[in-house]
């Protein structure tokens, strides 16, 4: 090394000579000896990569890349370390009109960085035009490195023990949506530092809570490094639920206790849950970036190479394919960005060894410069790799672009959000007219959409509520929604909701309206958690959270958002005891979640269907029935011998009846005949939710089904009637234990 200065002036020492290098893996790669790096352009006429101090705040060198091999820029520098900070600086034309924006100027951050240190901070500079000008075609000539983040070499190494993925079976799943911070912020268990981080979603208070509840799997919203939006900032607000990404390798830094080791606190989160039984899913965003339009930031893809990373107007490349609703599209169309989405997938499946991913609108993902394909590039190369094969893929199937709704239009291997199953069930207890036929399909896992290609019952993932829309409390409390707080003047969100107040707007005093609200809540869980398919439960659902009416709170990074585990009510506790009963009935009763779909066809062999819909006077159900807009009570006959396969077991083989009433009054319903010495047990009534223990229904008189309620029913036979009979039991009773709920002042 010699002396040299630096680019403030400072005397520093010049790093040893760059040397070639390879131009694969693609970003910065710690060997052990140096770093290689390596940046995929395929407009670009130089790349400069520039170095850091320790705090990312001067800039120290730059050093040309000095290979350029198949469309990739590369160097290794063999005294580079881990903790390197680093950015890039990528030389090329800034020709808007033909789809160029390079900019020298404006530092960038790399595709592959796998840590990013330091936040963006607003300013014209970060801008690849002169912002004053309102002119995307103009050239900035203000340098961006004070206000942006930069990157840091990394070493992966981690020590994982003995720990494995639980690799739950799809017919086992059962969804959790949750917010990283939103489900530990508040939690009175945590001591101030865990809360809002990765440790606090690992700690034994909240892992323990899950187990409690039965699900399977967490799905978090986005964690991979995203950007507060410049307009919710001016306003006081932010991007909490954090669907703006700009890294997809590194886990965002506000979710760690200590910013420096995100890397390592996701990884010892993610061994905790496995742990525990859990899986880990990602809700990953890869349609589209926070750069925006032509009127957006220039902080990595756009300064990299913006004619290859986005769609671009066919015959006006100044301008983006707006598919997403957010100003741009990515373009996996494109090779090297169908490189850089697959490889960030299997970097987080295998390095990170996160258990699946949630695509958001996936439609994207699958829509080729012709149209949507389920054929196209990025969905067949998820089905054809050995690793992302193997993990669960969910896709968010609507856009809003052309052909932009795909519900049951994906491959096989892939599962999708069902909102046929949200807006049908939502209608149907709302009271709505003509319901009866469509949620029969939906209670099935929905086979007129999924029952193709061999795809199976649990490609139905069925939600009545997620992070976008109301709570389940405030869907029964609220007629519309109640988003000034957004400050859109309650223009943002949704606005047809099929939610219904049940007499009063928000919280009320009224006992009725409240005790039907509360047995609304039971319908729709139990709708949810007794339907074949996959379901998905947001966080705090099962003990009443709300949101005031909110439904749209992506800005709101406050108590809004963040669970009140303190604040839960006796209503709030006896939800969650109820809910543990749903999910446990769901796994101790296997013709709950067939992995075959219901048909209504005559099992010859067996004698008997696997799914009968009767009447209310138990006979079954015709075309007059299911075409009467007034049909508001049905059941569903599940006769588990229909479908039983493998190791019989009498647990598995069990026939269930399903009653639904969605009249505001009583209907006497008649329950089938059961064979001579058999008889039904009434396991859910949710009408009266404190049910403990199986109770015996005597034939030959109709079972009055309260206004607004559902019942669930199992056969007791007389051979393996003490199998049934222990299983019911031991569901019920998970229903009764105290939950691990924090108490006390949050």
């Amino acid at each position: 090394m010699d002396a040299r200065t630096d680019l403030t002036g400072a005397r520093v020492m010049r790093r040893t000579r760059i040397r070639e290098g390879l131009p694969f893996p693609l970003g910065a790669t710690w060997d052990g000896l140096g770093v290689n790096f390596a940046l995929f352009s395929a407009h670009a006429t130089k790349v400069e990569l520039c170095l850091f101090d320790d705090t990312g705040e001067r800039e120290l060198e730059r050093i040309e890349l000095p290979e350029f091999t198949d469309e990739v820029w590369h160097g290794y520098l063999p005294d580079a370390r881990p903790g390197t900070i680093y950015a890039y600086r990528v030389h090329g034309p800034y020709e808007p009109e033909a789809g160029h924006r390079f900019n020298p100027n404006k530092l960038l951050l790399d595709p592959y960085a796998r840590a990013i240190v330091g936040d963006l901070q607003w300013g014209p500079e970060v801008f690849g035009y002169v912002l004053e000008s309102e002119d995307d075609t103009t050239f900035d000539e203000r340098d961006s490195a004070r206000l942006m983040p930069k990157c840091r070499v990394i070493d992966p190494a981690f020590t994982w023990g003995r720990e494995r993925s639980p690799s739950v079976p799809w017919e086992r799943t059962i969804f959790y949506e949750a917010h990283v911070k939103g489900l530990t912020k508040r939690h009175p268990g945590l001591p101030p530092e865990m809360r809002g981080t990765y440790d606090g979603l690992a700690s034994p208070e909240v892992v323990n809570y899950l187990r409690s509840l039965g699900v399977t799997s967490v799905e978090l919203l986005p964690i991979h490094t995203f950007v507060n939006d410049s307009m919710l900032l001016d306003k006081g607000l932010t991007n909490y639920w954090g669907y703006n990404t700009i890294s997809f390798f590194a886990p965002a830094r506000r979710y760690a206790r200590n910013p420096a080791f995100a890397f390592s606190e996701f990884k010892e989160m993610v061994a905790r849950l496995h742990d525990a039984g859990l899986e880990v899913i990602l809700d990953v965003v890869y349609n589209h970036t926070a750069e925006g339009n032509e009127r957006g930031p220039t902080l990595s893809f756009k300064g990299i190479d913006n004619a290859s990373y986005y769609r671009l107007l066919p015959d006006q490349p100044r301008y983006y394919i707006n598919d997403t609703g957010t100003g741009n599209t990515f373009n996996l169309s494109h090779p090297r960005v169908l490189q850089l989405v697959t490889d960030s997938l299997r970097y987080w499946a295998t390095e990170m060894r996160v258990d699946g991913f949630r695509f958001d609108l996936a439609t994207i993902l699958g829509r080729e410069p012709y149209g949507f394909d389920e054929g196209g590039g990025f969905l067949d190369s998820c089905r054809q790799d050995p690793v992302l094969s193997r993990a669960k893929l969910i896709a968010e199937p609507w856009d809003c672009g052309p052909g932009g709704y795909q519900v049951g239009g994906f491959p096989p291997g892939w599962a999708e959000w069902n909102d046929r199953f949200r807006d049908t069930v939502r209608a149907f207890w709302k009271g709505d007219e003509g319901q009866a036929a469509e949620l029969a399909a939906r209670l099935t896992a929905s086979g007129d959409k999924f029952n193709r290609r061999g795809r199976k019952p649990w490609a139905s993932v069925n939600f009545i509520t997620a992070h976008d829309g109301f709570t389940l409390n405030d869907l029964v409390s609220y007629n519309d929604k109640h988003n000034a707080a957004n400050g859109e003047d309650n223009r943002d969100g949704h606005s047809h909701n099929l939610s219904w107040n049940h007499g009063a707007e928000g919280p009320t005093d009224d006992p009725e309206i409240r005790t039907l609200r509360e047995r609304q809540k039971r319908n729709l869980l139990a709708t949810l958690l007794l339907s074949q398919g996959t379901p998905m439960l947001l966080a705090g659902d099962e003990f009443g959270r709300t949101q005031n009416g909110n439904n749209n709170t992506y800005c709101q990074d406050n108590e809004l958002n963040w669970l009140d585990w303190a604040g839960i009510d006796a209503a709030g506790r006896d939800l969650a005891a109820f809910t543990r009963k749903l999910i446990a009935l769901r796994q101790g009763f296997a013709v709950l979640r067939r992995a075959r779909f219901l048909t209504g066809a005559l099992n010859e062999a067996a004698g008997v269907k696997d799914a009968t819909w009767l009447t209310p006077d138990g006979t079954e159900m015709d075309g007059e029935h299911w075409d009467d807009p007034n049909t508001r009570c049905f059941g569903l006959l599940l006769d588990g011998r229909a479908q039983a396969t493998g190791i019989r077991r009498p647990a598995s083989d069990a026939t269930m009846l399903l009653v639904l009433n969605a009249h505001h009054d009583v209907v006497e319903f008649a329950l089938p005949e059961p064979p001579a010495g058999q008889r039904w047990l009434l396991l859910i009534d949710t009408n009266r939710p404190e049910i403990e223990e199986p109770e015996p229904f005597e034939f030959g008189h109709p079972y009055l089904v309260t206004g607004r309620s559902l019942l669930l029913f199992v056969l007791r036979p007389e051979r393996g009637g003490g199998a049934i009979l222990a299983a019911a039991r031991a569901a019920l009773l998970a229903g009764t234990a105290p939950p691990p709920l924090p108490s006390g002042e949050a």
